[in-house]
């Protein structure tokens, strides 16, 4: 017996480090990293006087425990969807790997464990803030996909939301100064998710999601929105700077922006996914460096 129990633990415990792995899957934490780093500008650029640590790490956690949450019932909602498209069959809801019920319970504890510990170990604001954003990804976004392509637009709301509640997280208020910073990751969402759409386009349409309209065959329209945006996003992103950007920040949000923009540029005279994927990348390099230029001027 004593035997048998030795050879069953490491198939046990191979067993246990993949559902962990699963269970981890689940919160997305690739998408994750960008919260918190969006989150933690937000409260840096609201702090005045020495930054609280503290409160910066309180305000991480319970926001990284409700996009968490958010994003594994994301999946729990579209679980047989995603079986349907080949960038998403092997998540471990489609698979079969982890049951829809387990799933649906980690996702609300995670959720509800973020606003409570954001309510008492932070403000009531932030906690607000990062529930609001979990409700109306879920109820507003995530059922929008399969309806319309103005879900993108509705969904850039709460995907801006992390600047805010890291904004509350210092503040306890939300000012003018937030909302600029709200509309510039508001407005990076586009170029970002737009491109993802074009990359993805035929897995999306075999999973009955209306990421891009139906009267764009060619992709021009979406292009021509790509190339909008991201022009508004560059000139956003010079406002904060304003009257208190050394020649520094200027430059190196000039040579950010013209990065960006070159590789919209590429992609607005070809429609095809090497070029989307391009500047899906660009997007993802872009973003940082920008924040960094926003802390870096601070006065």
């Amino acid at each position: 017996m004593a035997t048998t129990s030795l050879m069953a633990s490491p198939v046990s415990l191979q067993t246990l480090k993949s559902k962990l792995r699963d269970y981890y899957t689940l919160t997305k934490p690739e998408v994750n990293l960008l919260i918190l780093m969006t989150t933690s500008a937000g409260y840096y650029l609201a702090s005045r006087g020495p930054l609280r640590i503290a409160g910066l790490l309180n305000t991480l956690l319970g926001t990284l425990l409700v996009a968490s949450g958010t994003a594994t019932l994301n999946q729990w909602m579209e679980r047989v969807w995603d079986g349907k498209m080949r960038r998403t069959a092997s998540r471990p809801l489609p698979s079969g790997r982890l049951l829809a019920r387990d799933a649906f319970i980690f996702g609300i504890l995670l959720s509800v464990a973020g606003g409570v510990y954001l309510l008492l170990a932070v403000n009531l604001l932030s906690s607000l803030l990062a529930v609001s954003t979990l409700l109306s990804y879920l109820l507003v976004y995530t059922p929008l996909k399969r309806k319309t392509p103005l879900c993108t637009l509705l969904g850039a709301c709460p995907g801006a939301m992390p600047t805010l509640i890291g904004w509350a997280g210092a503040s306890g208020t939300i000012n003018r100064q937030a909302w600029f910073l709200f509309a510039i990751l508001f407005l990076w969402q586009f170029p970002h998710f737009l491109a993802i759409a074009l990359m993805y386009r035929d897995d999306y349409s075999r999973a009955g999601y209306h990421m891009l309209p139906d009267f764009d065959p060619d992709t021009r329209f979406t292009r021509a929105e790509i190339v909008g945006f991201a022009l508004i996003l560059v000139f956003a992103t010079m406002l904060p700077l304003a009257g208190r950007g050394g020649l520094f920040s200027w430059a190196a949000m000039c040579v950010a922006g013209a990065f960006l923009l070159y590789h919209v540029g590429k992609l607005a005279a070809s429609s095809s996914t090497v070029m989307a994927s391009r500047l899906l990348h660009a997007s993802v390099l872009y973003l940082p460096v920008v924040l960094v230029i926003m802390v870096a001027s601070k006065k």
